[in-house]
């Protein structure tokens, strides 16, 4: 199963995908997109020499089909990535693009809903956990069914920025277990985390690709 892996920012939940899968023959990131040219995630992809691509612009169907016809990607992951899919891609790819939202879906969803704004809303909103969630996209933000989720405890004294941290460590097991449980059908599919750890990622230093 080729997957794309669509970024705006660092790329930690990248790296711990391309490490779960590194020597997985059943699913392969083949390519990394970003809607920034600077996103520290583009570097990460490089340096394991994963093909790169920019989008010119991120409402434009043709140029996301293109790039996933160009690369022959069967599967569509949303990691960090900030803005929302072309209503024509989610047709095309029903049912094999997911996304990785910081908390407890249906609670703390929606336009606006990203990062710290989202580890303020839970901890304003006196709950006692928190967690991860991988969703099927569908053309509303945040509403796909969900396919799993990863739950941490909200402790005494957390600041948005404490419980990011324990949240995104979630994260990194949360997303390549919904990889890996889609990659026999490549279709996304329910799944339960179990407690195995993808193993460690670790950079290479090859040389980017610049052909399918």
């Amino acid at each position: 199963m080729r997957v794309a892996v669509f970024i705006s920012g660092r790329g930690s939940n990248l790296a711990a995908l391309i490490g779960a899968l590194r020597e997985r023959p059943d699913a392969t990131v083949a390519l990394v997109v970003s809607n920034r040219p600077d996103a520290g995630g583009v570097e990460v992809a490089r340096r394991e020499g994963i093909p790169t691509a920019v989008l010119q612009s991120s409402a434009e169907p043709a140029e996301w089909l293109a790039l996933l016809d160009q690369w022959r990607v069967d599967f569509v992951v949303l990691a960090g990535f900030l803005k929302q899919v072309p209503s024509r891609v989610v047709q095309r790819f029903a049912g094999r693009i997911i996304n990785i939202h910081p908390a407890l879906l249906p609670k703390y969803g929606g336009p606006g809903m990203y990062g710290l704004h989202v580890h303020r809303a839970v901890l304003a909103g006196g709950d006692a956990e928190s967690g991860a969630t991988v969703h099927l996209v569908t053309e509303r933000y945040d509403e796909g069914p969900v396919l799993g989720q990863a739950r941490v405890p909200v402790l005494p004294g957390d600041t948005p920025e404490s419980l990011a941290q324990r949240v995104l460590a979630a994260e990194h097991r949360l997303l390549p277990a919904a990889v890996l449980a889609a990659a026999p059908s490549g279709t996304a599919v329910p799944f339960v985390l179990t407690d195995a750890k993808p193993a460690p990622f670790a950079q290479r230093p090859t040389p980017n690709a610049t052909h399918p």
